[in-house]
Formats: C-alpha cells, sequence, structure tokens
C-alpha cells in the first residue's frame, strides 16, 4: 500500500510540475505576442506549437473586440490555476487516504 501512495504523490508532484511549466510557456508565448518575433525562430516555432492547440479553441470561444487585445492566454491561465488547486490537492489526499 505504500508504494501506491507514494505513486500517487509522485503523480500529484508530476501534475503540479507540468501545469506550472506550461503556465510559464504560456507566458512567453503572451510577451512574445507584444514584440514582432522571427517566426522560424526555432524557440518561437516551439512556443506556437505548444501553446496554439489550447489556446485556438478558447480563442474561438471568446467574444472578439475591436481593441485587440488577446484574452486568452489569461483564461487558460486561470483554468490551469484552477486545476492546480482542485486536482492536486485532491491527489494528495487520495494518497493519504490510502495509507
Amino acid at each position: 500500500m505504500f508504494v501506491l501512495q507514494y505513486l500517487i504523490i509522485a503523480l500529484a508532484n508530476l501534475v503540479n510540475l507540468v501545469l506550472i511549466a506550461y503556465i510559464w510557456l504560456l507566458i512567453a508565448r503572451a510577451v512574445l505576442s507584444w514584440v514582432s518575433p522571427d517566426p522560424y525562430n526555432p524557440i518561437v516555432r516551439f512556443l506556437y506549437r505548444v501553446t496554439e492547440p489550447v489556446l485556438r479553441p478558447v480563442r474561438d470561444r471568446l467574444p472578439t473586440w475591436q481593441i485587440g487585445l488577446d484574452l486568452s492566454p489569461m483564461v487558460v491561465i486561470l483554468a490551469i490555476y484552477f486545476l492546480r488547486e482542485f486536482l492536486v490537492p485532491v491527489l494528495v489526499r487520495m494518497a493519504a487516504e490510502i495509507g
């Protein structure tokens, strides 16, 4: 039973780490959108490839305003923050219930 408990705690820590890393990728993508980066730069291409599949559906559902402000990274970051605050403690609690 201890092995399963440690496995779930390790999974909770991994989920937390992945969510934090994705938040930073979204922040980097938002900062890059303020300047005109070289679209052939490998870092820029990586950021677009990693974040666009999540941002595009959110961007399609948000109302369009004429001010040219893309709020989809903020919405996705808030959703990820909610997942961090909900999912990670649930996994830790589940591990504590097993042990």
